[in-house]
């Protein structure tokens, strides 16, 4: 027991200062922290949602939307192959989550399977006696098609919030199409919502001049889209838009707010793919209207006055500063593969979670300090080596909270609070132990080296036990409960090491230098 390898000594050392360095920037404001060198560690812990306060939204992905998108495309393919293979058809359209048509030769049959064979490889085919042909996903095709739609959406919703510099957020998925979005410290959340509500499909499309937008007469391959303009009586002004989309805004590489002539508006610029179509589209399309599409609302209809070659152009309107920002910031972050429904959406003001911080600095604070005063009545001297090792463990644990970037919420103090309370439990089965042996005649260093050997497997089963229940609580957790668990783990492994690895270092210095001949405990 007196023999202390000096590796350990080092050991003990070397973790207890790391300790100190890595829990040195909680005592430091955000800013402070953020300005040290960098070779300098200086992380601090994540506060929570409801200990900083911020916005809580659960979103679900609409999956059918994709679908009925898809369905709608495959039919305008469908038209086209059946006009080039020139097969007569009727009742061309969508039904459910079905495409269905009607040849109206039976004999053209075989003809028109093979016109639109590769254009419906991801489909289910089916061709009745009647005529009628119907087209729909399969149940695997269905399921991944849900799967990459949910993944794409959750990256897009990610790249949304990074770019607005909200710290620390939370985005994780939930069940099979939903999203859950925690944003600690948000002071606007009403700008994210409008930011993740939008699917922010950009289009270049041409503006049928040949019909009027009233909606009397809508040729075929074209619809009539509202604008964000608004005519001279205060309506919202309406084009008739050909479907045909001649750039797409997956060709984006960068979209920027800037000005023009006073007038907020956003700079764009294509991919060499985009670039070509666009400088084709307007260079085939001199003196007519070309209209900016944004999640079916025409944003700008300008007159194309000369062939745009360079890839790049500008998007203008009756735009504020603010609403270009956002423009650009979703252009950049690239368009949602589908609409996003908020579900459930909380928000905690900064006042409550200053309280639920107060309240657990409080509940800390008396834990501490009754264990503290437990400690050193029950246990005279050794007692006090143990509140030594209870305040190395709480730096420690406050240590590895900063450095693995953890978020702290309610239930994670009540980890914490949870974990003080029992970083003593093994220096009690210890000097109970020592005790024992005491009373049973043996001397100091020999009671005090049988209590460390005897209880050290009744310490290891009662902290491995409850690490193995703080894992399991990690694993099927979710949200707060996890935020416990990470805790009360984090707290087992540093109370196992300041309770056997530093207080033991303590009392073998004590002995050491005093050589005590009765042991007062």
């Amino acid at each position: 027991m007196v023999q202390y390898p000096k590796w350990q000594v080092v050991l003990v050392l070397l973790v207890l200062l790391a300790g100190a360095i890595f829990a040195a920037p909680n005592l430091l404001s955000r800013d402070t922290a953020d300005n040290l060198p960098s070779w300098v560690p200086r992380e601090q812990i994540n506060l929570g949602l409801d200990l900083q306060g911020g916005s809580y939204l659960l979103m679900e992905v609409d999956i059918d939307t994709v679908v009925r998108e898809r369905l709608e495309g495959l039919v305008d393919s469908i038209r086209s192959e059946l006009r080039q293979a020139k097969i007569a058809y009727s009742n061309l359209g969508v039904d459910g989550q079905t495409a269905t048509f009607r040849v109206r030769d039976l004999q053209t049959s075989d003809q028109a399977r093979e016109a639109i064979r590769d254009i419906a490889r991801e489909f289910v085919m089916q061709a009745g006696d009647d005529g009628v042909f119907r087209l729909q996903y399969s149940e695997q095709s269905l399921t991944d098609l849900a799967a990459n739609v949910v993944t794409q959406s959750l990256e897009i919703v990610r790249r949304r919030i990074d770019e607005t510099g909200t710290r620390e957020p939370i985005v994780q998925r939930q069940g099979d199409d939903r999203i859950l979005v925690q944003l600690p410290g948000l002071r606007d959340p009403e700008r994210i919502k409008s930011l993740l509500g939008k699917t922010a499909k950009l289009t270049f499309r041409m503006v049928d001049d040949s019909a009027a937008a009233d909606g009397s007469r809508v040729p075929a391959g074209s619809e009539v889209l509202s604008s964000t303009e608004l005519d001279g009586a205060g309506n919202p002004r309406r084009y008739v838009v050909k479907k045909r989309i001649m750039v797409s805004g997956d060709t984006l590489t960068d979209a920027a707010a800037t000005f023009q002539d006073g007038q907020p508006v956003v700079s764009f610029s294509f991919d060499s793919v985009g670039a070509k179509k666009f400088g084709t589209a307007t260079r085939e399309n001199v003196g007519r209207p070309f209209a900016i599409v944004l999640d079916n609302k025409v944003i700008s209809a300008p007159v194309i006055r000369e062939p745009i070659l360079g890839g790049s152009g500008i998007i203008s309107g009756r735009f504020t500063v603010q609403e270009v920002q956002d423009l650009a910031l979703l252009l950049r972050a690239g368009a949602l593969p589908a609409p996003l429904t908020i579900l459930e959406e909380r928000t905690v003001g900064p006042g409550l979670g200053a309280d639920s911080i107060a309240a657990g600095k409080i509940a800390s604070v008396l834990g501490f300090v009754f264990v503290i005063v437990f400690m050193a009545g029950a246990y005279g001297l050794l007692g006090m080596m143990a509140n030594v090792a209870l305040t190395a463990n709480l730096i420690l644990l406050l240590a590895a909270l900063s450095g693995l970037q953890a978020t702290l919420t309610l239930p994670g103090i009540a980890g914490i609070v949870l974990t003080l309370g029992m970083a003593v439990d093994a220096n009690v089965l210890i000097f109970e132990r020592i005790r024992e042996e005491i009373a049973g005649g043996r001397g100091p260093v020999t009671a005090i080296d049988t209590g460390y050997r005897r209880a050290m497997a009744t310490i290891i089963d009662s902290n491995l036990t409850t690490l193995i229940a703080a894992l399991l609580l990690f694993m099927f957790g979710t949200g707060p409960i996890k935020g416990f668990a990470v805790t009360l783990a984090i707290g087992l492994v540093t109370s196992m090491f300041t309770a056997i690895m530093l207080t033991r270092l303590l009392v073998v210095i004590w002995l050491r230098r005093r050589r005590p001949q009765q042991l007062a405990i």
